[in-house]
């Protein structure tokens, strides 16, 4: 069923699943690219790293679970329900994730994730990969409002977040189920025109 709306759509369906999922170069000799089959045995090593187990609780079993999920990513792309990078650097493979997830076109907003390999932590690649993410979704497709969200206790991701120009607007409380319990969470966000 399709929803009326009183007004236009902040961006129109069809402008990402019509096209193939580009590239994104970053500072830093950084590339975002969709993830590969060749990507998976990085991608479950990822989520054996006790800082991406502490902060991220969905996690894959196997490296045939996570090819259903770059399946699933590439389905996102199709419909438009979400856009899945690679933060990659050549002669180094995989550093990191980068997404996009709940696009709304209607309102013009989506929510960014990431994480980042412990080899990378420190160097900048969640944040020049977090900044040409948000270059190429604002400036680019035309979102307006991008969100990201992380448990206080994240104190890293909280830098990356600041430092990609994303303003702290609050703490949701008790937001979020960690390993550990409820944490508190996080809300940052940029605007097109910050």
């Amino acid at each position: 069923m399709t929803r009326a709306l009183s007004t236009p759509p902040v961006i129109a369906s069809g402008l990402l699943g019509g096209l193939p999922q580009p590239t994104l170069p970053a500072t830093g000799g950084l590339l975002l690219r969709p993830w590969e089959a060749s990507d998976a045995p990085a991608f479950l090593s990822a989520y054996q790293d006790d800082e991406i187990r502490r902060w991220h609780t969905r996690r894959p079993r196997s490296e045939d679970q996570v090819r259903e999920w770059f399946a699933a990513y590439r389905r996102d792309w199709i419909r438009e329900k979400g856009c899945h990078w690679a933060i990659t650097r050549a002669g180094e493979g995989v550093l990191g994730r980068i997404a996009l997830r709940g696009l709304d076109f209607d309102d013009g907003t989506a929510d960014v994730a990431y994480w980042v390999l412990p080899a990378a932590r420190g160097a900048g690649a969640a944040s020049h990969g977090l900044r040409a993410l948000t270059a190429w979704a604002l400036d680019v497709i035309g979102f307006h409002r991008l969100e990201l969200d992380h448990s206080t206790r994240n104190h890293a991701s909280c830098r990356v977040a600041t430092k990609s120009g994303y303003l702290l607007e609050g703490t949701k409380r008790s937001a979020a189920v960690h390993d550990d319990g409820r944490h508190d969470m996080h809300l940052h966000a940029r605007i097109r025109g910050d």
